[in-house]
């Protein structure tokens, strides 16, 4: 992961109901739920709940797949932890190394 596309998913995630949605997909897990059922979950109008979740999906934070006429998004939870571990790749790396007393 590089600079850039972890400033775009933590923008994405930056946004109050763009998170609301991805916690509440992480709360279903891998097998997500129906862009109908997040909307009536959490609120949110057909068309504003379009706009967020293609923001999502632009950045690899949410997949998008078909069953007959219902259309389900999936939290990516691998995209998330390669942004978790790129967050804290170089945690303590600026701290002098200890020495030990002689």
């Amino acid at each position: 992961m590089n600079i850039d596309r972890a400033a775009k998913r933590c923008a994405e995630l930056g946004n109050t109901t763009r998170l609301s949605i991805f916690r509440l997909l992480v709360r279903a897990g891998t097998g997500g739920l129906p862009v109908g059922e997040i909307g009536r979950e959490l609120d949110i109008p057909g068309s504003t709940l379009s706009h967020h979740i293609n923001r999502l999906v632009q950045v690899g934070l949410v997949t998008q797949r078909r069953e007959s006429r219902t259309l389900y998004c999936e939290p990516q939870m691998a995209a998330i932890q390669e942004l978790t571990d790129y967050l804290i790749s170089e945690c303590c790396t600026l701290r002098p190394a200890v020495t030990k007393n002689k």
